[in-house]
């Protein structure tokens, strides 16, 4: 297994196609029947209202700001039925930490949604939310998350955990979890039989050795729990942010492909390694395949947060099926926890 050490050097190393090369032959190994998976699924981000105030966020708005919502659950139903009739089988929702909504709301949003569509799966509330859900609430974190689990939640995404290491978390979201209330809430999900993913936004300014930090991290978890099912970085968007005035250069096109390619490398007890277009683009997700990466993501009905940061790129069902041929893959739909009983 990759050494921290050893990561750090290949960082610093200018030989991209050999790096691209052993990460291909990983997933070669991991995923020998050449399919790369994409899901269809849509964001919904249930309110904007956030006390946090992270330097790299554009989507948020203070208390009582003009611009803030809370979606009505008519709302969120219409999208929820609008994605089922496009093929959807999940939903993925965020929302900002909200200082006034208890468990009990989420709870009654969670059973309303599942009484109404009892196959979709809730992949929901990142760890900031679900450590607010528990502190708003004076409930453990434990129960927090099982009653969560109860009500109809199915699995937690891994947002919320830009660069695992204290000093970045500092800089650019202060009053956000730290790193170990972070690791918290996964290890606490995966003990109480859950699923999550594990994400990592990169290029806001963190040092090599910070980024290395962040996949041992992870890393350490799967090898503890094995409860991860995928690990997602993407980079930075700078565009509409206050981060973005200190942060002067977006990660290119080829920082992309060498994290890509070090992150599958140095986390083989992770399945499946998302090759993200959200943020890169079509063409560069698509080089990601051939760097390590066997899923491309969501066709994402619904994005608000990364696109309100300055990320324009979209994609539709048709183009990532064609990308993902073109690189010489079978594509098929998978659901949220990367099974593919779809038979396109």
């Amino acid at each position: 297994m990759m050494t921290k050490q050893e990561a750090i050097d290949l960082f610093s190393s200018d030989d991209l196609i050999g790096i691209g090369m052993e990460a291909d032959a990983l997933r070669r190994k991991l995923h020998p029947e050449g399919v790369v998976t994409y899901i269809i699924d849509r964001n919904i981000n249930y309110t904007n209202f956030c006390t946090e105030y992270c330097s790299f966020c554009a989507f948020y708005r203070p208390m009582g700001h003009a611009e803030g919502y809370i979606l009505p659950k008519e709302t969120i139903f219409e999208k929820i039925q609008e994605t089922v009739d496009l093929g959807g089988t999940g939903v993925l929702m965020q929302g900002g930490l909200h200082p006034e909504l208890k468990i009990e709301w989420y709870e009654d949003l969670l059973r309303s949604i599942k009484q109404k569509f009892p196959k979709v799966h809730m992949h929901c509330f990142s760890s900031p939310e679900v450590n607010n859900i528990a502190q708003v609430s004076g409930v453990s974190l434990r129960d927090t998350i099982a009653r969560l689990r109860d009500a109809g939640l199915d699995s937690i995404p891994g947002g919320g955990a830009e660069i695992l290491d204290d000093a970045v978390r500092h800089r650019i979201s202060r009053l956000k979890c730290t790193t170990q209330e972070w690791v918290d809430v996964h290890k606490t999900a995966h003990e109480l039989g859950m699923r999550t993913t594990a994400t990592m936004m990169f290029g806001c300014g963190e040092t090599i050795e910070q980024r290395v930090n962040h996949l041992e991290i992870v890393r350490r978890i799967q090898e503890e729990t094995g409860g991860f099912t995928a690990f997602i970085p993407w980079s930075f968007q700078r565009e509409n942010t206050s981060l973005g005035r200190f942060v002067k250069q977006e990660a290119t096109a080829v920082e992309y492909l060498k994290t890509l390619a070090i992150a599958r490398i140095f986390l083989p007890n992770i399945v499946n390694v998302q090759s993200s277009w959200v943020t890169q683009g079509l063409k560069t997700c698509q080089l990601g395949l051939r760097f390590g990466g066997n899923d491309v993501g969501s066709i994402m009905i619904e994005e608000n947060v990364v696109s309100a940061a300055g990320a324009r790129h979209r994609a539709s069902e048709e183009e990532l099926r064609r990308i993902i041929r073109d690189a010489g893959f079978l594509p098929k739909q998978r659901d949220t926890l990367y099974r593919t009983y779809f038979l396109n």
